[in-house]
């Protein structure tokens, strides 16, 4: 009885406070109120059933609701972050990288699109994405080269774009001077390095002399080769995939020089860390790894997989440097070896991450063998390589190169193993002395 009381008394108070000329004037305001006179009574009617809903209602609101959702495929979302990051540096605003591709998202591809003359759908073509997804990288891990191109080519971070297409297509890019090294006096304290391990410095009058045969390293240059791979790309259209497969060499190639860019732009991230240090002090500290992983990469051209592997192990255990120590001076050596086409440092640090447990770094091995950079051209070698990496990724190890290309594994696979190739057998290299290896202690 009170609950009825009270609901009648709000009802009649509501109906008191209503001013009179809205009443008489809204006609429709009348009839809503007396749909609700005539609900209340309903309620009032079934005060007692409703008692016992409400009860059972309390009862169910006290047990948490389970919110059933959709899975979400990691990998595709993965692959708009990347996209997501790449449109906002290229000043294409696709907002927070969320990996949802929303409608910030496709405005920012229509963008994109129609900066390099695309066709403006708002969704990217396989090339589109490989093009602005690699330029990126690029653009990361080239340092002051970017910068200096972003100078000369204006529009911001946009002209890279045009400048990076041209470049594919064959017209020479031109670069500023280097800026001024930093002094010595800022360099990080590193770990001790023998001072016959590093490289002299020229004379004076002795430094303006060019050297227009080195590479940078033994061989031919992979920076120029990776330029031809790009062009051919263009030129077909996009980058192979295993179900376009046709030419598998080029396809590994294709996946080499991916790679390598992906190299070079997480150890240009690692080595952001590294506080007060040059990109020319860290190619001196780098270059120890030619020397001192001479031997094992000469035995790339000669020995099976695990016999390699091994005896870089053996050199591990004899540098007295903790495996996350190694592991990430070989990552930033990495990138130093392939940004100044150093195969000798490339290689050797490929192998020391290889020997440390990340096998997915074998690939790398694989690509030198199949192609002849830095080792002696043996197919038959790389097959081992390959297996290796590919196996790795297959059993759950995190992809290191363009991770977010869920075929990218599958495609290795089909490429690599057409051909039947033998391992050939060579005898153990001699361990260099691991003293000469550089150190970064990264924060």
């Amino acid at each position: 009885m009170f609950t009825k009381r009270f609901v009648m008394s709000a009802v009649a108070a509501s109906m008191v406070a209503m001013p009179g000329t809205r009443a008489a004037a809204d006609f429709a305001d009348g009839l809503v109120g007396g749909l609700v006179g005539g609900a209340v009574s309903g309620i009032i009617v079934n005060e007692s059933a409703k008692a016992r809903e409400n009860k059972r209602a309390t009862t169910r609101a006290r047990t948490p609701r389970k919110t059933y959702r959709a899975p979400v495929n990691s990998v595709a979302r993965q692959q708009v972050r990347e996209e997501q990051t790449s449109l906002n540096y290229f000043g294409f605003p696709a907002g927070t990288p969320d990996g949802v591709r929303g409608r910030n998202t496709r405005n920012a591809v229509s963008q994109f699109q129609a900066h390099m003359g695309y066709p403006a759908t708002g969704y990217l073509a396989d090339y589109e994405r490989q093009f602005l997804i690699s330029s990126y990288y690029r653009a990361q891990s080239s340092g002051a080269a970017t910068s200096q191109l972003i100078a000369q080519r204006g529009l911001g971070t946009r002209g890279l774009l045009h400048a990076y297409r041209d470049e594919a297509v064959g017209v020479p890019q031109t670069y500023a001077a280097a800026p001024a090294p930093v002094p010595a006096a800022q360099a990080p304290v590193m770990a001790a390095i023998p001072q016959e391990a590093q490289v002299p410095q020229p004379e004076v009058g002795l430094a303006a002399l060019p050297n227009l045969m080195a590479s940078g390293g033994d061989g031919p240059s992979l920076a120029s080769h990776c330029n031809q791979v790009s062009l051919l790309t263009n030129s077909n259209g996009g980058f192979v995939t295993a179900a376009s497969l046709s030419d598998a060499r080029f396809a590994l190639n294709e996946q080499f020089c991916l790679a390598r860019t992906y190299a070079i732009a997480e150890g240009e991230t690692m080595a952001a860390s590294l506080k007060g240090v040059s990109p020319a002090q860290l190619e001196d500290q780098c270059r120890a790894f030619g020397p001192a992983m001479r031997d094992h990469v000469a035995a790339l051209s000669l020995s099976p997989k695990d016999e390699v592997v091994r005896e870089v192990r053996g050199f591990v255990l004899q540098s007295g440097q903790s495996p996350a120590q190694l592991s990430g001076t070989a990552k930033i050596c990495l990138s130093v070896g392939y940004r100044i086409d150093n195969m000798n440092v490339a290689l050797g640090s490929a192998l020391l991450l290889t020997a440390l447990g990340e096998e997915a770094y074998a690939e790398l091995m694989g690509h030198h063998l199949s192609e002849g950079f830095g080792t002696t051209r043996r197919p038959d070698l790389a097959l081992a390589w390959y297996q290796g990496a590919v196996e790795a990724v297959e059993r759950g190890a995190e992809p290191v190169f363009a991770p977010g290309d869920a075929g990218r594994t599958a495609l290795i696979r089909k490429a690599a193993f057409p051909a039947d190739g033998a391992n050939a057998t060579g005898g153990a290299s001699e361990v260099q002395p691991a003293s000469t290896l550089p150190t970064f202690t990264l924060e």
